[in-house]
């Protein structure tokens, strides 16, 4: 989600974009694009003087609320960041990961910053800034077990959430593994701690965070599926915000700040680079 707001940048972006309602808008001549511009979300946010952004509040430590219900967590240190970046106030609005799109839809919120993976099926309904955290789907495993990747898990017990994919992913690694389900995620970190399962197939951040939680447990490096890139959620069919969020998201994590709060909240380093590689 990469502009300033001076009219021939603004120019510039409109001939190389090929959708329609950016055509329509850009077809109209230098005036059209330039109240485009002054009606962007970018804009309206300036002049509200509050960036209302949309975080899910309930998965730690990407969100969850304080003893004094108030927002914690790396998407909401992240939303506010980009609120001070814009010299306004953060309004977090507590969503779920089926929300997230109607409420860019719906104007209920200016973005959406909550775990929200990239897909070309989304994309048909929202825009998606360039990538700020990567997923892999990882192990989690005591310390003691000697389990590094999937060709360790032959005879293991691996505990994976139900109407999850996971369990699929490690058989067809290691058809020799064992799949238990597990109703919660939660349920299945306790049984690795009690040695009921070996391991656990989750998204590589909350395995940090719970690693981070536990000195006893680690965090494999493999994925066992490809890597999930993470981006800002934003409404559709509008490039200057778009743009405005990219460049920020630059500065942001050229300067270190986003590598500072992945390490505040899940206690690594980021184990992928941003940039995808094919």
């Amino acid at each position: 989600m990469r502009l300033r707001h001076r009219t021939r940048p603004l120019m510039m972006i409109c001939a190389g974009v090929t959708g329609a309602a950016t055509l329509t808008a850009c077809g109209s001549g230098g005036g059209t694009a330039s109240n485009s511009a002054s009606s962007s979300t970018l804009q309206q946010v300036i002049r509200r003087g509050t960036l209302n952004v949309a975080s899910c509040l309930t998965f730690p430590p990407f969100g969850s609320l304080t003893k004094d219900n108030k927002p914690q967590g790396f998407d909401v240190d992240v939303a506010t960041a980009m609120a001070t970046a814009l010299g306004v106030k953060v309004k977090i609005v507590d969503t779920t990961s089926a929300n997230r799109i109607p409420n860019l839809q719906t104007k209920k919120v200016d973005a959406v910053v909550c775990n929200f993976t990239t897909t070309a099926e989304r994309a048909k309904q929202v825009a998606f800034s360039d990538p700020y955290v990567v997923a892999g789907e990882t192990l989690l495993v005591k310390k003691s077990s000697g389990i590094s990747t999937l060709a360790d898990l032959t005879g293991k017990t691996v505990a994976v959430t139900k109407g999850s994919t996971n369990g699929e992913a490690v058989e067809a690694g290691n058809a020799k593994a064992k799949i238990q389900e597990y109703d919660t995620s939660s349920a299945a970190v306790l049984a690795v701690k009690q040695g009921q399962a070996d391991a656990m197939v989750e998204d590589s951040n909350f395995l940090n965070y719970q690693a981070k939680l536990d000195s006893s447990l680690k965090v494999t490096k493999e994925s066992v599926v490809p890597l999930e890139y993470n981006a800002i959620g934003l409404p559709a069919g509008d490039p200057t915000w778009l743009q405005w969020v990219n460049t920020w998201l630059k500065e942001f994590n050229r300067s270190g700040e986003g590598a500072a709060l992945y390490k505040k909240w899940f206690g690594v380093d980021r184990p992928y680079p941003l940039n995808p590689s094919y």
